[in-house]
């Protein structure tokens, strides 16, 4: 029986962890944010930037470890202090959160931040 309910808990946890884009965020709220990364945690099951824009902190979502890494995003590639601007939709609830689409650097490289890869997702 604790073997059963150690499962039904990893289970949930797991799909806890991993939300809907449409449950979470607004399709209908692009954001364009310029500003200063303040930190970036390379971690599971979504990579986070924090962003600071104009004295306001942003909370950025982004794609797993794993998928930043195939598209050139190590966890040294964002550093505190790099200026950047990030394209994404923001949080349903009007939080200075947002999920990132695409992440545009200082030298005009832009990478795609989101799950799918396409920025569409």
């Amino acid at each position: 029986m604790a073997r059963k309910a150690a499962l039904i808990f990893v289970v949930a946890a797991a799909a806890w962890g991993h939300h809907s884009f449409k449950a979470e965020y607004d399709s209908d709220k692009p954001v364009h944010l310029e500003g200063v990364v303040a930190r970036f945690d390379f971690i599971n099951p979504h990579t986070e930037i924090f962003l600071d824009v104009g004295g306001v902190r942003w909370w950025i979502e982004g794609a797993s470890p794993q998928m930043l890494v195939r598209r050139g995003i190590s966890k040294n590639t964002l550093r505190a202090g790099m200026r950047v601007s990030i394209d994404g939709f923001q949080a349903k609830n009007g939080s200075r959160k947002a999920i990132g689409r695409a992440i545009t650097f200082p030298d005009g490289q832009k990478i795609l931040l989101d799950a799918s890869g396409t920025g569409l997702e």
